[in-house]
């Protein structure tokens, strides 16, 4: 049997501040370990840091002070090169979407295993099996400008979650969707969670994490507490 107690975490942030010029700090000697295999959700007031917190465990942003491990290494030891290797571990979902916009919505999400190697109708046939799950099934050969807000977004979500990431993160993945898609997409986290994929969602609704019983990382004054949620 593994000692849980000896695997590294898969995030881990020590003693970090991260400062922009002008003089606002965002955070400071911030520590925090993230269990490789949990769900998290980001809290925090609109300006608290949680997209700059995501930023920086994607190898976006790099900190003031203080050191950031993801994977068990040492942001800092990085090379430039190896980044986009790294990132492929890591699938985003990021507020502005970053769909392209040449690509329609198959091909968009379809694109991450491509990349990998995956034959290119496998791929497409994955992808399309995501999106109908997503409830875009009818809109596999748009392009995204031809999209709404909410339906990009699913997009990018689709796109984020094919891989099987070893790291999600999700930034206010539900902000443009109605109730009963935000509830299918978070589930879709859940499934991923469950395989054991690391869940990060950066969140202002702060229901969420006592609806779907995961931890808070809450982010207030630069400084970070873990909020537990009530057990299932």
């Amino acid at each position: 049997m593994i000692n849980q107690n000896k695997i590294e975490p898969i995030i881990q942030f020590d003693a970090v501040t991260m400062a922009f010029e002008g003089g606002n700090t965002v955070f400071s000697d911030l520590n925090l370990s993230v269990p490789q295999g949990s769900f998290h959700f980001l809290t925090g007031m609109s300006g608290a840091g949680k997209s700059t917190f995501l930023k920086m465990v994607y190898l976006h942003q790099a900190q003031t002070e203080g050191s950031v491990f993801i994977f068990g290494r040492n942001s800092q030891h990085i090379q430039h090169a190896e980044i986009p290797h790294l990132r492929r571990k890591i699938g985003v979902v990021f507020q502005d979407f970053r769909l392209i916009p040449h690509l329609n919505a198959l091909d968009n999400v379809a694109l991450p295993l491509k990349v990998r190697g995956v034959d290119a109708r496998k791929a497409r046939k994955q992808a399309a099996e995501l999106l109908e799950w997503v409830g875009l099934q009818d809109a596999l050969y748009r392009l995204p400008q031809s999209l709404s807000g909410g339906q990009q977004q699913r997009v990018a979500i689709a796109r984020a979650v094919i891989g099987r990431p070893q790291i999600l993160l999700a930034d206010e993945p539900t902000g443009n969707v109605d109730d009963d898609i935000a509830l299918k997409l978070l589930y879709l986290f859940e499934e991923l969670h469950k395989v054991g994929t690391t869940v990060i969602v950066a969140t202002h609704n702060r229901s969420l994490p006592h609806s779907f019983k995961h931890p808070e990382i809450f982010l207030e004054n630069g400084k970070v507490t873990i909020i537990n949620a009530h057990k299932k």
